[in-house]
């Protein structure tokens, strides 16, 4: 086998004549990865896909909460909006009937209506008679209305359909009718709507998140680390496992398989985006061999860190966080590996993210980048110079 070379460049930023290039050939677009969980980098994403086709979006599956919860809770089902909801930002928006997809996809029902008025929907769903689907065509259509006809029969009269997603829904009954796996649904799906991009849970396993404090308090669910479905967490986290449900803490662990191992290995770049630091960015390393993946690619890894306040960032300064996010990289690499776990931070020139002590990360071998990404008041990431910047770095 050949041996593999790093090759160094001079580099601009941003390079917008490596980003017009880009965007000139979309199909030949340059192997972006991204460990990403929730909503935070659809936006990005809906404008990335202008650039390349060819971004990696690999999504948390621990989700606990809301609508999602119940599906669990039913199924024994991985959690599946964050797949649904990244599937439909890298939608091909040309494609014929993709409108009206999108809005069955995003759908939820009332939170407010009865029951008998709610399974009535789903039934006009399943029929194809209800206007969320009466415009949608052949085969989406009928594609759509097996999963849901497939949800239907399993789920039983007590299941709560109040504010549910129907796109989950529809992810739902694709699980259950591939014995009980998500990638062929998925895989189904981003054919039909025709994905300009891939989109994979990190670990196809139903398990959870689970913390340890500073205070010794243990928090099992990413709902309860959140702080955005139950109060923020009142003492600083310590550190953060996978778990065996939601009654007791029983810390566990599933190896990524071939295909994640491979998509991680030969990314062109690596991408820790925005999100909620543990259990969005952190719990996407958490599964056995992300970490050495990582460390076996010579290609450079970028950290973009949140804005504003992220209550599971309690008590950490920007260089901690960097400090944590190489650790739960490193944690199961052999002592001496091939290559990074991290080369750049990505910042904004002018956004105050606190005090960074540079000293510590020229040990960690971290170089700042500050380039403009935000333009928008309140503050908030600009999608296209964030994209223009990453793809910079390719």
């Amino acid at each position: 086998m050949a041996n593999a070379l790093r090759i160094w460049r001079r580099m601009v930023m941003p390079d917008l004549v490596r980003v017009h290039r880009y965007q000139s050939l979309p199909e030949q677009g340059p192997k972006v990865l991204f460990f990403s969980g929730g909503s935070a980098l659809n936006k990005i994403s809906r404008v990335f896909k202008e650039y390349t086709h060819h971004s990696i979006h690999l999504v948390t599956p621990f989700d606990s909460g809301g609508s999602s919860a119940r599906l669990r809770a039913a199924f024994d089902i991985p959690a599946v909006g964050d797949l649904r909801s990244r599937l439909m930002a890298l939608a091909d928006e040309t494609v014929l009937g993709q409108p009206e997809v999108y809005a069955l996809f995003t759908h939820r029902l009332s939170s407010t209506e009865s029951m008998s008025e709610l399974s009535a929907q789903l039934d006009a769903l399943v029929k194809g008679e209800h206007e969320l689907i009466t415009n949608i065509p052949n085969p989406m259509k009928a594609l759509i209305q097996t999963q849901l006809a497939v949800t239907q029969t399993e789920i039983d009269e007590g299941f709560d359909l109040r504010g549910a997603s129907i796109g989950n829904l529809i992810m739902a009954g694709g699980f259950l009718n591939n014995q009980h796996q998500l990638d062929p649904i998925v895989f189904l799906f981003s054919r039909l709507i025709k994905a300009l991009g891939e989109v994979k849970t990190t670990l196809d396993a139903d398990l959870h998140l689970g913390v340890e404090l500073e205070n010794g308090d243990v928090v099992l669910g990413q709902h309860n680390i959140t702080g955005k479905e139950t109060s923020a967490l009142a003492s600083p986290i310590k550190r953060m496992w996978l778990n065996k449900g939601l009654t007791q803490p029983q810390p566990t662990n599933r190896p990524i398989a071939d295909d994640r191992k491979d998509a991680i290995e030969t990314a062109d770049l690596i991408c820790y985006p925005p999100g909620s630091f543990y259990s969005s960015l952190l719990a996407n390393l958490a599964p056995q061999g992300v970490g050495q993946a990582i460390c076996q690619n010579p290609n450079p890894k970028v950290y973009v860190p949140n804005l504003g306040t992220d209550p599971e960032q309690l008590g950490l300064s920007l260089t901690e966080r960097v400090e944590r996010l190489i650790a739960a990289i490193i944690k199961d690499v052999p002592e001496h590996a091939n290559y990074s776990a991290l080369d750049y931070i990505l910042l904004d020139d002018r956004y105050n993210y606190g005090e960074l002590d540079f000293d510590k990360l020229t040990r960690l071998n971290v170089a700042v980048i500050k380039t403009p990404l935000i333009t928008h008041k309140p503050e908030k990431y600009d999608e296209r110079l964030v994209a223009k910047a990453l793809l910079s770095l390719v």
